[in-house]
């Protein structure tokens, strides 16, 4: 998977759904790991509130700090001290890290700036990325409105929906 820099994606007017996602992984016998830093477990609250989630989630790892991209996911130093902590490269590093953690067919990671502070020109409050690892490979860059609160809602959203188009393009 080669992130590259493609433009902001749009946001979405339907995100996923856990419910959805959950369902599509058991019919297929699939299962699914996340790697969070932003959203702090959020994606995997969202996913295992959905009975039944045991038989397709392997778990998560919330890698908030740097240290623990490192140490936990195996992202590089070079991808964090050049592309930063949110850029699409590392959120592929985490995805492919959990995923080689877990064995799970499927895993997904957020990486983003949600506020109040922390935003740049280049990167302002509100940037997320996501990306999908597993028989798909996704990426995207999202500029999420709203506060700390919205933005890391509608990243768990995002995320659900990029797993969700994956899943549905196997």
């Amino acid at each position: 998977m080669t992130p590259g820099t493609p433009p902001l994606e749009p946001e979405r007017a339907v995100p996923g759904s856990a419910a959805d996602v959950v369902g599509m992984l058991r019919s297929a016998g699939e299962t699914l790991a996340v790697a969070e830093s932003c959203t702090g477990g959020w994606l995997g609250r969202e996913i295992t509130s959905v009975p039944g989630a045991c038989a397709a989630f392997w778990g998560g790892v919330i890698a908030y700090d740097n240290a623990a991209k490192l140490s936990l996911l195996s992202v590089s130093p070079e991808t964090l001290e050049t592309h930063g902590a949110v850029s699409l490269e590392t959120a592929v590093e985490m995805a492919t890290g959990v995923a080689g953690l877990s064995n799970a067919t499927w895993a997904v990671a957020i990486t983003g700036l949600a506020g109040p502070a922390g935003g740049t020109r280049d990167k302002p409050v509100g940037t997320v990325c996501v990306a999908v690892a597993g028989p798909i490979q996704l990426c995207r860059t999202y500029q999420l409105p709203g506060g700390r609160e919205d933005v890391r809602r509608q990243a768990v959203g995002r995320a659900l929906g990029l797993l969700q188009e994956a899943l549905e393009s196997r």
